[in-house]
């Protein structure tokens, strides 16, 4: 049975909220306090899980009280841990605040993810085969990235690079990519120009063409668009009032593999991740928040 592996990070995430995002140097009061596990590549791997695929997470966690903070949703979700390995030091985190209208801001604390490099992904993937797809972020090391995707190569596997966070050598990763994943600010970013809404899609289809991949941009509330090349797919999102998009875009990555997975095409696979990422906003936290497959199936025949 073909099977998604997801190499990446696996955080803790410290979320405070505020009425309000402070300026540089300012100090507001905050409104509430949790914590939940997050990390972008445990939240995809968790989203691709509950979008029903079989889904191997390889990855790093410290030693410490956090780490099994950090990998429990993922347990109970059925996400095979075996690949990920215990290091000692301590485990990732993420500190995030979140305002009165869901927006964020974030600071990554990389911890046992940092540790990760190419010898670790040959070894974690080591069972990946033709028919598989793997999936990477930019939480990790580079070089770890890297060694991954060339893996997939090799191994006739399909990869997917989320290009975020966005480092020095984001191009270089994209380019070992089949499918590359942004959202308008991240893409805009890989091209080295400014780029505006209604430009993204023109834009996409040229780069899709030019590099002989697919790539898909999410726009926010205007939803997300997919270039294959020769056709231009786009998808609504969900009508929604957000409480928190902090792990929108993870949501939207795991899904879209899944639906790739199944086989479905690049409409429907769209449509999916598209609406599984605007439900993950109506709920706050990233991996808490992620919804079910018959819950966004069930927002789909609305």
């Amino acid at each position: 049975m073909a099977r998604i592996f997801v190499f990446g990070s696996i955080n803790l995430d410290l979320i405070a909220t505020t009425g309000r995002l402070p300026e540089p140097g300012e100090t507001v009061p905050g409104t509430g306090f949790s914590t939940a596990p997050g990390g972008k590549g445990a939240n995809q791997a968790l989203a691709a899980r509950r979008a029903g695929a079989d889904v191997q997470m390889c990855g790093a966690v410290g030693k410490d009280d956090f780490a099994g903070q950090a990998l429990a949703l993922l347990e109970a979700g059925g996400v095979d841990l075996g690949r990920v390995r215990h290091v000692d030091g301590p485990t990732g985190i993420a500190i995030i605040l979140v305002d009165a209208h869901g927006e964020n801001v974030i600071t990554i604390i990389a911890g046992a993810n940092g540790t990760l490099d190419g010898g670790d992904a040959e070894v974690m993937l080591s069972g990946l085969t033709e028919g598989d797809i793997l999936v990477c972020q930019q939480e990790v090391p580079t070089e770890a990235v890297a060694a991954a995707l060339d893996l997939a190569r090799r191994r006739n596997a399909r990869s997917i690079l989320n290009i975020a966070p966005i480092v020095a050598e984001t191009g270089a990763l994209a380019a070992k990519a089949d499918i590359v994943v942004a959202n308008e600010t991240e893409f805009a970013l890989l091209l080295g120009q400014e780029l505006t809404i209604d430009q993204v899609a023109d834009a996409a289809s040229d780069y899709a063409k030019r590099h002989g991949q697919w790539v898909c941009v999410t726009l926010g509330g205007e939803g997300a668009v997919l270039a294959t090349g020769d056709v231009l797919h786009r998808a609504a999102p969900l009508t929604i009032s957000p409480v928190d998009t902090v792990g929108a875009g993870d949501t939207f990555c795991g899904y879209l593999a899944a639906a790739l997975l199944e086989g479905a095409d690049p409409e429907h696979a769209l449509r999916l991740a598209a609406a599984a990422g605007s439900l993950a906003c109506l709920k706050p936290g990233a991996q808490p928040a992620i919804p079910t497959r018959s819950e966004v199936d069930q927002a789909l025949e609305r």
